[in-house]
């Protein structure tokens, strides 16, 4: 249930509805928010405790949360939640553009990538150091050495990094690297990983599972959020289908639903989603138009001779006229890059 505060109720006040849901047996949530605090109780006993949280000082109602889905909902927030690392903005009005290499090859290639994408208008690099391959003989990643590499390209170009953490294990290191960690398509249910992610104190970017539902997904984002974490965002990057002429069928429908029931900001792939570098730029301009809060694309010097999804990764050269592209419709549906800094944003140190 949701614990909704009065406007004017002090620090105090809160604090102690705080104490008073856990001394109840249920976690506290609490999301502080420009007009007021709400406090989500989740426990298996909220019903029976609901007349004693509604006679706390301070308190102005007590409202059960429906949806399966508790912190995500957009029954505990209404104010739409907007998640900043360094350059990179992503929710409400903010657009953020992640963009880099599938793979970190060597740091040549990476250093390239790394200024394209950033004199093109992109605001975070993408990398993977630690790669989930369907085949054990595919190329793997490079590990530790991927994570050194694309640290020298933060330092040389300011982007915050986006990569993928594989398990529950390498989270610290990943994190000790990383500006934000990436959970894979592979892993959205790995939930042990996401606990792990969620307690990194990082920004987590989760991806929604190839056969996922939408409600899966938000409940996936729930063990990030339950541990404190609110620095969440969704990403949807397809799904599996009947349909061949694409890698999998990108339902930009996600985004205005996923709008419509969360405050997490929702992002879109149209190098997976799509698997096909001329579909890329009409698909990243059209998740744009849908509402979507960011982007996440591969770009690689020479596609013909990448390591791992060449056949959907950009030139550097169509990257810079998909960003052109995307500018147009951003500015249409009124979404900025680098947009100035709102109230409700969640900053990094």
């Amino acid at each position: 249930m949701i614990v909704v505060m009065r406007t004017d109720a002090t620090p105090e006040q809160i604090q102690h509805v705080i104490q008073l849901v856990q001394q109840l047996g249920m976690k506290a949530h609490p999301i502080y928010g420009t007009e007021r605090t709400v406090i989500a109780a989740i426990g298996s006993k909220r019903d029976e405790y609901r007349q004693s949280l509604a006679s706390s000082p301070g308190v102005d109602s007590v409202v059960p949360i429906l949806a399966p889905y508790k912190v995500a909902s957009l029954e505990v927030k209404r104010e739409r939640t907007v998640v900043r690392v360094g350059p990179l903005w992503v929710g409400n009005s903010h657009l953020g553009i992640i963009a880099g290499p599938c793979s970190v090859e060597s740091e040549e290639q990476t250093l390239a990538t790394a200024r394209a994408v950033k004199a093109a208008g992109a605001t975070a690099l993408r990398g993977g150091a630690f790669k989930p391959r369907t085949s054990p003989y595919s190329f793997q990643g490079l590990k530790e050495d991927g994570l050194k590499i694309l640290a020298t390209a933060r330092a040389e170009t300011g982007l915050p990094i986006v990569t993928e953490v594989m398990a529950a294990t390498d989270v610290e290191l990943v994190a000790s690297y990383a500006d934000l960690l990436q959970i894979g398509a592979r892993n959205m249910q790995n939930y042990r990983l996401l606990e792990e992610a969620g307690q990194s104190g990082k920004p987590v970017l989760l991806k929604r599972g190839p056969a996922a539902t939408l409600e899966e997904l938000l409940l996936a984002a729930e063990y990030i959020l339950n541990t404190g974490n609110q620095q969440v965002i969704l990403c949807e990057r397809g799904i599996r289908t009947f349909e061949t002429h694409t890698r999998y069928t990108l339902p930009l429908a996600s985004v205005p639903w996923l709008h419509q029931h969360t405050h997490l900001p929702i992002i879109v792939d149209p190098s997976h989603g799509t698997g096909h570098t001329a579909l890329v730029p009409d698909m990243a301009a059209a998740a744009v138009a849908a509402g979507a809060d960011g982007l996440i694309i591969e770009v690689h010097p020479n596609p013909e001779t990448a390591l791992s999804d060449g056949y959907q990764s950009l030139t550097f050269q169509q990257f810079a006229e998909t960003m052109d592209l995307v500018r147009r419709v951003a500015e249409a549906v009124g979404k900025q890059i680098n947009a100035p800094e709102p109230a409700e944003a969640i900053c990094l140190p």
